[in-house]
């Protein structure tokens, strides 16, 4: 028996969506949107020097297609990604009406979303009394503050002075079908706004926004700073993912990071949260090494998007991707005969794009463990049927595999 592991680099997309045009950033269609190009021509270019320097360099997930994935998503040859695959390689296309996380995960673990997401209008305010007052009344205040589109650590280094003072909590929302929740961790209480994004969800999943997030924070006016303790509440998937399928053949599932969050707690034996991406990894590494014979561990490393991608911090992101492709060496090298681990993403977000949301491509599909050769453009449902055909599972979904 035989061990999958699927590994998800947030918003790490490789450019080419074919819809592209349907999906906007400031105004500005995602047409051209590549993150992993555009970062390595930065690189190559010399504009992103910050910390590290020259081209970029992921000599371990190049060694598996990289390159080569960007190269048949959009056609961009990425400077300092060339190398000769000794991986399959491959791009995936989305079909999802959305560019968001529970969109691009549910479809990878085999499950398009068969409705369209509601957003909230780009109005201020932007959210409907009923809501608002349904908001006022969990968290015991006389208000809310925020009520509009905004960056979360814009708006928290813009309110959140206020929010000190008065404790009402700051509530936005983004491109992605989504109602953030962002207060203070010593001053209105942890606990307190884990159990007000709780107890609201019901609420907005019945009107079909993907997800309600609490965005704990902690510091001091001009000195503000997220803590590690996000919790997201996302909708329920409408049928069964790749991790209830592994289940229903007794199989234990290993969810790594924001996994069980996004899939409503579904599916998992054992859940593997931490602070950081650095955490995750250490989890990842370590699952590698203890993980159960016949196996899935699903893995979302999420700091890519959060902490580079919507700041757009070109720079940052090249750092990021260079410390996890250094990581990923030792990965594979602790997987057992048999084992294969994939690489893939959930969308874009480009940083060198305009605006600060993501970005709608196609993203990369790399497989160690499974041989050399070309995958081509696939689907995101391909995944889960891959990875679920490597397993025996008896269930696939509607996707094809390319192993």
């Amino acid at each position: 028996m035989t061990r999958a592991f699927l590994v998800v680099l947030d918003s790490v997309g490789c450019g080419g969506a074919p819809d592209a045009a349907a999906f906007f950033n400031n105004g500005h269609p995602d047409t051209g949107a590549n993150t992993l190009g555009h970062i390595a021509e930065a690189c190559a270019a010399g504009r992103a020097e910050e910390g590290r320097s020259g081209p970029l360099r992921l000599p371990v997930l190049d060694g598996l297609g990289l390159g080569r994935a960007i190269a048949a998503a959009s056609g961009l040859q990425a400077p300092g990604l060339g190398a000769k695959p000794q991986g399959r390689w491959g791009a995936a296309t989305e079909v999802s009406k959305g560019k968001d996380t529970p969109s691009g995960h549910w479809e990878l673990a085999g499950v398009p979303v068969p409705w369209d997401w509601t957003y909230f209008p780009k109005t201020e305010p932007a959210f409907d009394d009923a809501l608002v007052a349904e908001v006022c009344r969990l968290a015991g205040t006389g208000g809310i503050l925020g009520n509009c589109h905004a960056a979360g650590l814009a708006i928290m280094e813009q309110l959140g002075a206020e929010h000190l003072r008065t404790g009402w909590p700051i509530c936005y929302t983004s491109a992605d079908s989504v109602f953030q929740i962002a207060a203070h961790e010593e001053a209105f209480g942890l606990e307190r706004l884990i159990r007000l994004c709780q107890d609201l969800a019901p609420l907005l999943h019945a009107r079909r926004v993907g997800r309600v997030i609490a965005r704990p924070f902690v510091g001091e006016p001009g000195a503000f700073k997220r803590t590690g303790n996000r919790r997201d509440f996302a909708i329920e998937p409408p049928s069964p993912t790749l991790m209830d399928w592994a289940q229903a053949d007794g199989r234990v599932v290993h969810a790594v990071g924001k996994i069980g969050d996004i899939f409503s707690h579904r599916g998992i034996t054992h859940l593997h949260k931490g602070k950081s991406d650095a955490d995750l990894v250490a989890h990842m590494l370590r699952l590698a090494d203890q993980a159960e014979e016949g196996s899935l561990t699903f893995v979302n490393l999420v700091e890519f998007d959060s902490l580079y991608g919507h700041p757009r911090d070109v720079s940052g992101y090249a750092r990021a991707l260079e410390s996890f492709d250094a990581r990923a060496a030792e990965f594979l090298a602790r997987l057992r005969p048999g084992d294969i681990a994939l690489f893939t993403a959930d969308h874009g977000n480009d940083p060198t794009w305009t605006g600060t949301d993501h970005t709608r491509e196609r993203v990369p599909v790399l497989v160690h463990g499974a041989g050399a050769g070309e995958i081509g453009l696939c689907a995101f449902t391909d995944v889960a049927a891959s990875v679920a055909t490597h397993l025996g599972l008896r269930e696939t979904g509607p996707g094809r595999s390319f192993l």
